[in-house]
């Protein structure tokens, strides 16, 4: 899963029309809904954060660095996994629901303009989400319904077949 996560956000680094448009918020979602090791649930969407903004920012900048809302949007993806661990009974509502709230998250979040730098106005708020929605959430939108429905319906077919992935899930606190 992280490095399916890396190589896509390595491949959308090239076409800017695809920003957003990775698994990384599937793999949060699907980690806090099913994986009995919480901590993993944190780790794998944060390792393939981590690595790709390591290899990225080495290609732009020359350098191994983060940029300022790093950490903001780490956060993001750690509520992603909380959001996931609230999915009781996994369907295509809960699902769907799922990757709604956490675009919404990500969106609320990684707009704030103290983030990037600006002053902290109404004004330069709603100017950031306004810009914010296309391509990057409408994308993320599409990525995380699509790679949701790829690894909870994958998953959920393999479960049916295989007894031994049927386990008990926890809140990922």
């Amino acid at each position: 899963m992280v490095l399916a996560a890396i190589a896509m956000r390595l491949v959308n680094t090239q076409f800017p029309a695809l920003s957003n448009f990775t698994p990384v918020g599937a793999v949060a979602l699907f980690g806090g809904a099913y994986f009995t090791d919480k901590w993993k649930a944190y780790i794998v969407p944060l390792a393939a954060l981590v690595i790709s903004d390591v290899i990225i920012n080495y290609m732009y900048a020359g350098k191994f660095t983060f940029y300022s809302s790093s950490l903001y949007m780490y956060g993001c993806f750690m509520l992603m996994v909380l959001v996931g661990t609230f999915i009781k009974k996994v369907n295509i509502a809960n699902v769907a629901l799922a990757s709604i709230v956490s675009v919404l998250i990500h969106w609320l979040v990684m707009d704030l303009p103290f983030v990037y730098g600006m002053p902290n106005t109404w004004a330069n708020y709603g100017t950031l989400l306004v810009k914010a929605i296309y391509p990057f959430e409408t994308n993320m939108l599409i990525a995380d319904a699509m790679y949701s429905a790829i690894l909870f319906g994958g998953f959920e077919l393999a479960k049916s077949k295989y007894n031994v992935l049927r386990a008990e899930r926890q809140l990922a606190l």
